[in-house]
């Protein structure tokens, strides 16, 4: 009897053996999670032994997370600070992903078509300077169009978000009194408006409440059929985001070695002026050596495969040099 049970115990761990998973942790932005979650979710399809558990919690707590060792990948779409890398407990690569778009998303009563936004009227909308949608400074570029005369709900991103780093960093650009009096960062000290959590909160927020405006990613806009307005670049033209749009923004892009970069308000007369990559945060000595090597398998299926997907979530895949460049930082960073 104990004999037959210690077979069958046997059994039971070589079947458990047989069919045990490697389950990664990861957490941060919001901005990608769309992309994410199908990767997520085709690798594993295709890999029925490895799981990739994601926590959409905002750019922010992903950096936190990394920085002291508590996921095994982090997220964010905007670059971690020198400050941020010299604080962290592991050593990180920063990985572009894809390249997205943040929109000005807005629920004006009577207004359902395309409204166009000048630097100098985000500007001033996001500082609270321009309290009305009447307000000359965005009727003079949307001429035709009948604006209500109704105050304008700001609404902002509450959590610590790579959606706020993009806005925030373009802002910064075209600007001097945002960049002044404001700055860039996953999280800024707003001057006005109301704050909601993830692309997802702020989503909301604009569709339930008349008036309102804010920043969300183009597929959050698209998923839920909320209005959004083309932003005028650097070349004065008023560009709607698009793949292409997003993908122009990117074109001639200097990526250094760290690919930590900036392109928002690029040259080029085709660009959307607010397109970022987005990161995932890649620890380059895993405690683990055969997460380290899952990992490092994912990464190299997501520059291949994973960058076919991208278009039908309207996300812009990278380009192809930068692929390259990414294969080789993590051929020589990313132990095993």
């Amino acid at each position: 009897m104990i004999r037959s049970l210690r077979v069958l115990l046997c059994i039971a761990v070589l079947v458990s053996c047989a069919f045990a998973q490697t389950r990664l942790n990861g957490a941060g932005a919001t901005f990608p999670y769309p992309i994410y979650s199908k990767w997520f979710n085709e690798y594993h399809n295709q890999h029925s032994d490895i799981e990739i558990n994601y926590q959409s919690i905002g750019s922010g707590g992903g950096i936190r997370q990394v920085q002291a060792g508590t996921v095994d990948f982090g997220a964010s779409d905007g670059p971690m600070t020198d400050q941020q890398i010299a604080e962290s407990k592991v050593k990180v690569l920063h990985v572009p992903t894809v390249l997205g778009s943040v929109v000005p998303a807005y629920n004006i009563p009577g207004v359902s078509g395309e409204v166009k936004f000048t630097p100098d009227a985000l500007a001033g909308i996001f500082l609270g300077k321009i309290t009305k949608w009447n307000d000359k400074a965005i009727t003079s570029a949307n001429p035709g169009v009948n604006f209500p005369d109704q105050s304008i709900t700001v609404a902002h991103r509450s959590d610590g978000s790579g959606t706020t780093y993009i806005f925030t960093d373009y802002l910064s650009k075209v600007s001097p009194d945002w960049k002044n009096n404001v700055g860039k960062g996953t999280s800024v000290k707003w001057p006005v408006g109301i704050g909601g959590k993830g692309n997802e909160g702020v989503a909301g927020s604009i569709r339930q409440l008349p008036g309102s405006i804010g920043y969300i990613e183009l597929i959050y806009a698209l998923q839920n059929k909320i209005p959004f307005g083309s932003v005028q670049n650097s070349s004065k033209n008023f560009i709607k985001a698009s793949l292409e749009s997003t993908t122009a923004a990117a074109v001639g892009v200097k990526m250094p070695a760290d690919f930590r970069v900036s392109i928002t308000n690029p040259p080029g007369k085709d660009a959307y002026p607010i397109a970022s990559f987005t990161w995932l945060l890649i620890p380059t000595s895993p405690t683990d050596a055969t997460k380290g090597k899952v990992l490092k398998d994912y990464l190299f299926w997501m520059l291949d495969k994973g960058q076919t997907m991208t278009q039908a979530l309207s996300y812009a895949p990278l380009p192809a040099q930068v692929v390259e460049m990414e294969k080789a930082a993590i051929t020589k960073q990313v132990k095993p």
